[in-house]
C-alpha cells in the first residue's frame, strides 16, 4: 500500500512503553499499513483527530480515547476541521491481566473508542496519563514500573465506563489456557496438552480463544516468549543462543527472525542498543520516542 505524500510511517521500537504528548497544529499524518506490534492508546484532550479506515473516517472530540489493536491499519492526523489537536499517546505492551480490559466498542475492526463524558473521570485519566508520560521519561530505577502502574489506572478508569464490560467476561477455560501459556514459556507450543488441561477439544479452544482474545493461542504464546526474550536480553548475561534455548527455540536463526518481526530489530542489534552507555542509550531512546507517531 502506497504511503500518502507527506505522511509519516515510522514504527517505534517495541518497548513496554513509548509515550508522547502533542499539543498544536503541525502533527503529521501517520500512516502504517500494517500497524505496529504493540497497542496504541490516544486520548484527545482538546481539538480533534481524524482517523481514516477502510470504508469511512471518524473525528475524535474532547474526552474521546481510542485504542488500536496490534497489527491494525493506522491512518490518523490532526482534523482539518479544528486544525489543532492536544493529545496524549502511548504505545504499550499490556500485562496479561489487562487483556480483559482491552475489549472496547469498535469503530472498525481493530480500532476501538470510548468517550469519557464525566468530567471527574476525565480529570483522573488525564492526570494519570500525564503521569505515564512523565514517569516513562525519567530513566530512574523502577520508573518504568511506576509508569506501567499509572497506565493500569488509566485502563481501569476506562474499564469503569466500558459499555461492553458486562458482556466480555473471559471464559474461565480461556483464562486457564492463558495461564498455562504464561507459565510454559520455555516449552514449544503444544496445543493438545493445553486443550487437555482446559477440558476442550483443540479446535474448539482455538475458536473460542480467537473470539475472546482476537488472536490465536499460538501467536499469543509466541508474543509472551518474545517479550520474555526482550527481558532476558536486557537484564541477564545470557548469550543470544542461550536466551533462545532458555525459551525453547531450537533454531537460533528462526528465533532471530521471529524476534525481529516482533521488535523490528534482530537480537544482536537490540542488545547492542540497550547495552550502550546510559547517556547514549537515553539519547537514542529519546530520539526514537520523539519521532512522529
Amino acid at each position: 500500500m502506497k504511503i500518502p505524500a507527506g505522511a509519516a510511517s515510522f514504527c517505534p521500537p517495541v518497548l513496554p512503553l513509548s509515550t508522547y504528548n502533542f499539543r498544536g497544529s503541525s502533527y503529521p499524518r501517520t500512516f502504517r499499513p500494517n500497524g505496529t506490534n504493540d497497542w496504541l492508546l490516544i486520548y484527545t484532550v482538546s481539538g480533534s483527530g481524524l482517523y481514516r479506515f477502510e470504508g469511512g473516517e471518524y473525528q475524535s472530540r474532547t474526552g474521546d480515547i481510542t485504542l488500536y489493536r496490534p497489527r491494525t491499519f493506522h491512518d490518523y492526523q490532526i482534523s482539518p476541521t479544528t486544525r489543532k489537536w492536544d493529545m496524549l499517546l502511548c504505545h504499550f505492551l499490556p500485562r496479561t491481566d489487562w487483556l480483559a480490559w482491552l475489549r472496547w466498542p469498535e469503530i472498525t475492526p481493530g480500532l476501538m473508542k470510548l468517550t469519557l463524558d464525566e468530567k471527574a473521570i476525565r480529570r483522573h485519566v488525564v492526570h494519570r496519563f500525564k503521569d505515564v508520560i512523565r514517569l516513562a521519561w525519567k530513566f530512574e530505577p523502577q520508573s518504568d514500573n511506576f509508569a506501567m502502574n499509572a497506565l493500569e489506572e488509566v485502563l481501569l478508569w476506562c474499564d469503569s465506563i466500558n459499555s461492553l464490560k458486562a458482556s466480555r467476561q473471559i471464559d474461565p477455560r480461556i483464562q486457564k489456557a492463558m495461564d498455562f501459556l504464561s507459565v510454559n514459556l520455555t516449552k514449544p507450543y503444544v496445543e493438545e496438552e493445553m486443550a487437555h488441561i482446559v477440558g476442550m477439544s483443540a479446535s474448539r479452544l482455538r475458536h473460542l480463544f480467537q473470539i475472546q482474545m482476537k488472536d490465536s493461542p499460538r501467536r499469543f504464546h509466541e508474543m509472551l516468549r518474545l517479550r520474555r526474550a526482550k527481558d532476558l536480553l536486557t537484564h541477564s548475561h545470557l548469550s543470544i543462543s542461550e536466551t533462545a534455548s532458555e525459551l525453547g527455540f531450537e533454531n537460533l536463526f528462526y528465533f532471530s527472525l521471529r524476534f525481529k518481526k516482533y521488535t523490528g530489530e534482530n537480537p544482536r542489534a537490540f542488545r547492542h542498543r540497550i547495552n550502550q552507555q546510559p547517556d547514549a542509550s537515553r539519547s537514542d531512546l529519546n530520539a526514537d520516542a520523539r519521532q512522529p507517531e
